[in-house]
């Protein structure tokens, strides 16, 4: 990944994705439906940047300095939610997605057909 995109941050001393490509991301994570999921991956093909899951994931990471969007609706291939966010399954099931035993998401179930609703 460049520098360019990315910008300094005093308040935890690291970097966040700069704005323009925050919100190309924030903007699809917002189409998600409820009780639907995508993939880190998939939000990258969607902006044109297939082979930039882990940026996503990154921006993600920093969303709260950008708005309230509906980040716990995206997982990552294998339908696995976010380290370090306990939270994330909770809010899940509260929308009506269902966690298979092992914690992770059926995306063949509740995956995001973005082709379908136009995405």
């Amino acid at each position: 990944m460049h520098d360019s995109f990315y910008y300094e941050t005093r308040n935890r001393g690291g970097r966040i994705p700069n704005g323009d490509l925050a919100y190309e991301v924030l903007s699809v994570v917002a189409e998600i439906p409820r009780g639907k999921v995508a993939t880190y991956g998939q939000i990258a093909k969607l902006i044109g940047r297939e082979q930039n899951s882990r940026l996503v994931g990154k921006i993600l990471s920093h969303a709260e300095y950008y708005g309230d969007y509906p980040c716990q609706r995206v997982v990552n291939h294998a339908g696995r939610l976010a380290p370090g966010w306990s939270e994330q399954g909770d809010l899940l099931r509260a929308e009506g997605v269902e966690l298979k035993d092992d914690g992770r998401v059926d995306l063949k179930k509740y995956g995001w057909d973005c082709q379908a609703t136009g995405g």
